[in-house]
């Protein structure tokens, strides 16, 4: 089991980033400084976060979601901190 968390990850199904045995590990995201818990996809690598605009859907049922830069820190939910 790797200790550290995939570059990219999506939590719908469809996207070619999603990975169900990671997401059922837990996936911890602090974006900005702030830890966040409604992210829908991120890129450490690339330094961007998509987060849901309020209750709106797409006509496909799907949240709409808006694409933000910035700084981004993940880690696994299930691990120990290492301090």
């Amino acid at each position: 089991m790797s200790t550290t968390p995939p570059d990219r990850l999506s939590v719908n199904p469809r996207s070619p980033f999603y990975d169900g045995e990671v997401l059922e590990r837990g996936i911890g995201v602090r974006f900005k400084g702030i830890e966040r818990n409604n992210v829908e996809e991120y890129c450490i690598s690339e330094n961007w976060v998509r987060l849901p605009i309020g209750k709106s859907l797409d006509r496909h049922g799907n949240a709409m979601t808006v694409k933000t830069s910035g700084e981004v820190e993940v880690w696994f939910l299930d691990a120990t901190p290492a301090e």
